[in-house]
């Protein structure tokens, strides 16, 4: 599949674009006409940087309110055409988008604007240029794509096709099944972008909240596998407006673009896989292997990657932390047990079942990153590693590389477990391990004796585990963790907070073994005593862990001297007015600082503690069928979380 991106996507200068899309690897790139307008390269400049780049010159975009307009305004029209293919012969461009009148239009007459789009068809073959016709879906007259095919094939000229625009369709729920039908010579181009599904108009919805395939909810797979049937072979590119990733390094986005057309080839190869005619194989995809199936040939072939299953569970997650008495005494108030340190390495091991909590005495991210927290360097700790569970590591990191993870060294000594790892988008490092059938981890035996095991010591496991993501990343997050680990993204939630809403977002594996809470934070502002100067502080993350018995382990974790968040009483009087529950019940859930929630599959139990650094931690019980995370409890978390951050702040 030939990869294409629009400059629009991206920061930067027109230079600095293309040059982040080859170092991604794009195969080509649209030049949308104000990037051009406002650079100093010239269109010379322009081409031969293309060349020395490797990049082909794919769709200059947009020539915008052609058709459905008066004999005076058309001739004006195709002045202004001409002068576009005169600079696009310059830069060494052949096609030209051209988008459904939305400004100007006064006639709606589809004999008139066929006329009008065969002069426009005949200008540009005169000067070597394909016009791909693209229905916007705000467009004056012409909104469905169906229509502007049905214009292109009236117009029957070699230089007039269509271009498909998967946002413009998607958006309006047009049925992507005609697409099948189409002549492939009259498909110009193919443009895609996803988006989240939203109530809003269509305009705005497409300026400011597009994303890239796999981070919104479009059946973009469907989409580009009627694409494909049809025999379209020409690229697929990137159009994606999008107010972030106009803010962001324009390098990690260009990557975080590329990967998400290798993850859409991917998903569109498996989409026809499925979904082959009676009778027919599969899609003309890349497959290794003797035993690989026949397999329908298509003009365009979809590569695949190396499959992997989704995730077995965690192995671990590790804090990295420079002063690590507060961690330390916060896990053994938990009930886990102390195993010992790293022979060769500055880590400790604590368990509690098959609950593993790494603590790595290091500065967690420098004296710059401590600052930007509000704390002193050195001295805060946070999530900075997650290990899963897989069948395969090698195959699954090779999967990782191929989407364009960074890679994440280990040093390994003889007799210790190589593991393969890459960063996520947060820069959280994750870590592939071996999974065993009944729970244990290889490299346990690298620690040496540690303390008693504690009498009556819980079984637990990681429920799940909450990151805080960088605006900027958020969405890329979603893809990275669907793409590279197989997890499945639920529809995210906003959960208000005193500084702001909070989103959400869900990424799980089909059992749940797996359950990573993606949350976009606000930022919290707040002005500087001295210096009047704004400071941020970072959004708290946590680790939650699954045990049997709730109450017994608050219990015990109370008689231990742990520091619970304390949760207001008008809690518990709104709990009781929602639930009427059981009095006793009650007082128990109000003397242990627990949160509780319940729905129709069954009841959640939980309770927090302090945050040492930015990270605190929670325990659950889940009863019954219970599949939440206590959502309704959010709010007074934040809230108090929020209050307590502040009397600290006012203490100092």
């Amino acid at each position: 599949m030939r990869t294409g991106i629009a400059t629009v996507c991206l920061s930067g200068t027109l230079k600095e674009k293309m040059q982040a899309c080859a170092i991604a690897g794009f195969d080509g790139i649209e030049i949308f006409e104000q990037d051009l307008v406002t650079s100093s390269l010239s269109p010379e400049d322009v081409r031969k940087m293309a060349a020395d780049l490797g990049l082909t010159l794919d769709l200059y975009q947009p020539f915008r309110d052609f058709d459905s307009v008066p004999e005076d305004l058309l001739a004006a029209n195709l002045r202004r055409a001409e002068a576009k293919f005169k600079l696009m012969s310059r830069l060494g461009m052949d096609t030209i988008l051209v988008c459904s009148n939305v400004g100007t239009a006064t006639v709606d007459d589809d004999s008139l604007r066929a006329e009008q789009l065969s002069r426009l068809a005949g200008l540009a073959g005169d000067h070597g240029i394909k016009v791909a016709y693209e229905a916007l879906a705000w467009g004056k007259y012409v909104n469905d794509y169906e229509h502007a095919h049905r214009l292109v094939e009236t117009v029957d000229h070699p230089n007039l096709g269509t271009c498909l625009d998967s946002f413009h369709i998607l958006s309006r729920d047009w049925d992507t099944a005609p697409i099948e039908s189409f002549n492939a010579d009259k498909i110009f181009f193919v443009q895609v972008a996803d988006a989240p599904k939203l109530s809003m108009d269509v305009l705005s919805w497409s300026r400011h909240y597009r994303v890239f395939p796999g981070e919104g909810q479009f059946e973009l797979a469907k989409f580009m596998g009627y694409v494909v049937r049809a025999g379209y072979a020409g690229p697929v590119s990137l159009e994606v407006f999008n107010d972030v990733f106009r803010q962001s390094d324009v390098e990690r986005t260009a990557v975080d673009a590329m990967r998400s057309l290798i993850w859409l080839e991917e998903q569109s190869a498996k989409w026809l896989d499925a979904n082959a005619p009676a009778g027919a194989g599969g899609v003309g995809t890349v497959v290794s292997g003797p035993a690989a199936p026949a397999r329908r040939r298509y003009p365009m072939e979809l590569a695949t990657l190396p499959q992997v299953a989704e995730p077995a569970g965690f192995n671990f997650a590790e804090v990295k932390a420079a002063d690590t008495a507060g961690l330390e005494k916060l896990l053994g108030q938990l009930g886990f047990e102390f195993n010992g340190r790293h022979r060769t390495k500055d880590v400790q091991l604590w368990t509690m079942g098959h609950a593993r909590v790494i603590i790595n005495e290091q500065d967690p991210a420098g004296p710059d990153a401590a600052a930007l927290a509000g704390v002193p360097a050195g001295s805060a700790p946070a999530i900075a590693a997650l290990g899963f569970d897989v069948d395969s590591p090698v195959i699954a990191a090779a999967r990782a590389q191929q989407l364009k993870a960074p890679a994440v060294p280990r040093k390994s000594q003889a007799n210790e477990e190589v593991f393969q790892g890459f960063a996520a988008p947060d820069s959280t490092e994750i870590f592939l391990c071996q999974g065993s059938p009944d729970g244990t981890a290889a490299w346990t035996h690298e620690f040496g004796a540690g303390l008693e095991v504690p009498a009556g010591a819980r079984s637990a496991v990681i429920d799940h585990v909450n990151l805080a993501q960088p605006w900027q990343h958020f969405d890329e997050a979603v893809l990275f963790y669907t793409s590279a680990l197989a997890l499945e993204p639920q529809p995210f939630a906003e959960v208000p907070s005193p500084s702001g809403l909070v989103r959400s977002q869900v990424m799980l594996t089909a059992d749940r073994a797996v359950r990573l809470v993606l949350n976009l934070a606000p930022v919290i502002q707040q002005d500087g005593a001295d210096t009047g100067t704004a400071h941020r502080t970072t959004y708290q993350e946590h680790i939650a862990f699954a045990v049997d018995d709730l109450v017994a382990t608050a219990r015990e974790a109370r008689d231990r001297g742990l520091d619970f968040l304390q949760i207001p009483a008008n809690y518990y009087e709104d709990l009781d007015a929602r639930f009427a529950l059981d009095p006793a019940f009650l007082a128990t859930l109000r003397e242990l600082n627990l949160l509780y929630d319940r729905d129709a599959d069954g009841e959640f139990l939980h309770f927090y503690t302090a945050t040492v650094g930015s990270v605190f931690f929670e325990m659950v019980e889940r009863r019954g069928g219970y599949d939440g995370y206590g959502a309704p409890n959010a709010p007074v978390r934040h809230a108090v979380q929020y209050d307590h951050l502040h009397q600290l702040k006012r203490a100092t």
